[in-house]
């Protein structure tokens, strides 16, 4: 083979394999409303580990030379991008030592950027999915009878992640972890277009009259929810449901049961966002592919 050839089969190589699939991952809520099939039973053994296991390391997406000065405040995890454009305009950005108040203007490598007194330092982004196992919590506060969550994908990166959205330690399933402050707002507004799909245990049989009341939306301290989807749970007893919702809070799926008088014995998150667990056993975590991050980005 002469050099030409060889160079030609290893650029249409290398282009093959960098382009992101096109394909969209899709909710994992079975057809005709039969809800999300019932995952194989797992243990959280992983529980009692400090840190989760890495299914795959998905090579991370590679920075651009110049960025937008409000992206790269908002890539140091000190706030969103819209609240940099404010600090940008009131005169408090510095860009090698020159106030900046110009929309849209652009940060070069090696370019040096004062924050309100801060020099910054930006992170790489990084996503990262968990299947979250019981007795972990997101929440901040010391308690002996939990640990947070953050314990799990500690040793995923050094960056300054937060989960987005909050689980209590008796939820399991779905989180997803990022020190995308831009992303972390978009998914704790309460005008979310993202579904997300959950498994849910009863203490009996849900009646179909009531199945079919919160179907038709349900009212909680005064506001209205609406429910995308709910139905039994093929081949499972009337106790499993399947509940697609908009909301980023996982506390409603309770309060729905609830109101009608049943006792919830266990939520897991089957699907974020078009997110599954296919492949993520419980307790483990892996890195969000390209074309994922392009998917959440544009919900």
């Amino acid at each position: 083979m002469n050099n030409k050839e060889g160079n030609n089969k290893r650029n249409s190589s290398r282009s093959n394999s960098s382009r992101p699939s096109s394909n969209k991952p899709k909710p994992a809520m079975p057809k005709r409303a039969q809800g999300p099939k019932k995952a194989k039973p797992t243990t959280d053994s992983a529980a009692s580990k400090k840190t989760a296991k890495p299914v795959n390391n998905i090579p991370k997406p590679l920075k651009s030379d110049d960025i937008r000065l409000n992206k790269y405040i908002s890539n140091s995890g000190v706030c969103s991008r819209r609240d940099a454009d404010i600090y940008i305009q009131s005169g408090n950005v510095k860009v090698n030592g020159e106030v900046i108040t110009e929309m849209g203007y652009k940060v070069k490598p090696g370019d040096v950027v004062n924050f309100d007194g801060t020099t910054l330092t930006p992170e790489r982004k990084e996503y990262i999915l968990l299947n979250k196992p019981k007795n972990f919590t997101t929440s901040n506060e010391d308690n002996d009878d939990y640990r947070n969550v953050l314990e799990l994908v500690r040793s995923a990166t050094k960056a300054k992640i937060q989960p987005i959205g909050r689980m209590d330690k008796n939820t399991t399933g779905l989180l997803v972890f990022t020190n995308d402050t831009d992303m972390i707002r978009k998914f704790s507004l309460p005008n979310q277009k993202s579904t997300k799909i959950y498994q849910v245990s009863l203490d009996r049989n849900l009646k179909f009259e009531d199945l079919e009341k919160i179907s038709g939306g349900v009212t909680l301290d005064g506001h209205r929810l609406y429910v995308d989807e709910i139905s039994y749970i093929e081949n499972e007893p009337k106790t499993e449901i399947g509940l697609k919702l908009r909301t980023p809070n996982v506390k409603v799926v309770r309060a729905i049961f609830e109101s009608f008088k049943y006792d919830v014995l266990k939520i897991d998150r089957v699907s974020f966002a078009g997110l599954t667990k296919k492949n993520l056993p419980r307790g483990n975590w892996r890195f969000l592919t390209e074309q994922e991050i392009i998917n959440l980005k544009n919900i």
